[in-house]
């Protein structure tokens, strides 16, 4: 299975877990501080459409930022936590699908262009299905509904990752 493969088999299985779940789970504290579950699902969605503007600037050539500012980020995640798990999980499956479209025309020489993220510190394209993955798989154990590192796929637990994505998995 390629890295594709496994972020689509990851978010389909985090968007059937998030349909599957009630209101008042989704407005549940998920494991991470001050967010419920709802803020967690919001973030992997507007995640992907951020990652997608990352591929869509390296292919280009044209700067496409992840987000048009913080402020844009948080609000985008907290109007996003107020919505229905149906709702939640539609957005998860089509910005999804909309980072695996670009991410299927990505082409090679591409992955070396630099991009990225609010923070301003760049990384070559070429880590961005990794880090994909990696938001998925990851925060899909943040919400606390009983997904642990021991579910992770073996082709996820195992996958060489550059860091800070390897950190990043070893603390969950």
């Amino acid at each position: 299975m390629d890295i594709l493969e496994l972020i689509d088999d990851a978010t389909a299985r985090l968007a059937e877990a998030a349909v599957g779940m009630t209101g008042e789970e989704i407005a549940a504290p998920s494991l991470l501080p001050g967010w419920t579950r709802g803020h967690v699902i919001a973030h992997v969605a507007c995640n992907a459409d951020a990652l997608r503007n990352l591929l869509i600037w390296a292919r280009t050539g044209v700067e496409t930022p992840s987000y048009a500012s913080q402020a844009a980020r948080d609000g985008a995640i907290e109007a996003g936590a107020r919505r229905s798990a149906a709702e939640l999980a539609a957005d998860l499956r089509e910005s999804g699908a909309a980072f695996s479209a670009e991410a299927a025309i990505f082409p090679e020489r591409a992955g070396q262009v630099m991009v990225s993220m609010l923070d301003g510190v760049g990384f070559p394209a070429d880590r961005l299905l990794p880090r994909r993955l990696v938001e998925v798989e990851l925060h899909y154990t943040d919400l606390g509904c009983g997904y642990t590192r021991a579910d992770w796929p073996a082709a996820f637990a195992e996958l060489e990752l550059p860091e800070p994505m390897r950190t990043f998995r070893s603390t969950r």
